[in-house]
């Protein structure tokens, strides 16, 4: 399913500070999603992190995050360039999440606090109702409670408890829902090739049959093996199309499995 169909950016201002100087952004022309998986690839510095990040502030997402992305001060460059930005949509969905590997462990951080905080107000609520009935005890702790026990539905115990690579996994099969758009900034950099193989089968399982759109910046050929995946490859301008066999990730990754040798002796 494609909700997001296409961004164009009609207008821009004449700034001499990032992002407008990428040469991508000065000759920004409308980039098109034409899969329910979308890849975009390229070198570090290429912009595609940028582009993520401005679309998740134009579409108005939800982080998965410490701060929300229209708030956080790091994107400051790119909410100003997401100003600028036109999306066309064939069906608008508010379902969905942006995420960056690097935001994760914030994510961990705020759900613990928010754990710990509930337990001690439901251990405040038992102590004020002490000796009264279970009943005005039960009404006291309802709301709090419920939320506790919605966490432990869908994170279990607690993803801190588990490594890096499966709260990961159980992340995204707990918030991937049916009809939604997820923004994902190399969701590989935690993940184990195995796990990685998981990511691609919960990805394709949800483009083809949960109608999820979803739209990757990434350095993983594993990932990027997606079938029926458009990769974009930012390191030409205008962003265009490219076949996977003739990604440099690609090639450079099965070379040196193939001969590690032959690339370290040069090192």
């Amino acid at each position: 399913m494609l909700h997001l169909r296409s961004v164009e950016i009609p207008q821009l201002p004449e700034r001499a500070e990032f992002p407008f100087t990428l040469p991508l952004i000065q000759n920004w022309q409308p980039l098109e999603f034409r899969a329910p998986v979308t890849f975009f690839v390229g070198e570090n510095g290429s912009g595609k992190s940028t582009v993520m990040e401005a679309l998740a502030v134009a579409a108005q997402m939800i982080t998965i995050g410490s701060v929300d992305a229209h708030r956080d001060k790091t994107l400051a460059p790119v909410q100003d360039l997401a100003r600028f930005m036109k999306l066309a949509w064939s069906k608008r969905t508010r379902k969905g999440f942006f995420l960056r590997a690097e935001d994760f462990f914030g994510w961990i951080k705020s759900q613990q606090r928010m754990r710990a905080e509930m337990q001690d107000e439901l251990k405040e609520i038992d102590e004020e109702f002490e000796g009264r009935s279970e009943y005005a005890r039960g009404l006291a702790r309802g709301a709090v409670s419920d939320q506790l026990a919605g966490m432990q539905r869908r994170y279990g115990d607690g993803l801190q408890n588990r490594s890096h690579g499966e709260s990961f996994l159980d992340l995204f099969q707990a918030r991937f829902v049916p009809g939604g758009l997820y923004l994902l900034d190399e969701p590989e950099v935690p993940l184990s090739p195995l796990r990685q193989l998981s990511l691609l089968s919960l990805l394709k399982r949800m483009a083809e049959e949960q109608e999820a759109q979803f739209i990757i910046a990434t350095h993983s050929p594993i990932l990027m093996a997606c079938p029926g995946a458009e990769i974009l490859s930012f390191d030409q301008t205008p962003i265009a199309p490219v076949a996977y066999e003739s990604l440099e990730h690609v090639s450079l990754t099965r070379d040196f499995l193939a001969d590690p040798d032959s690339f370290l002796r040069h090192l």
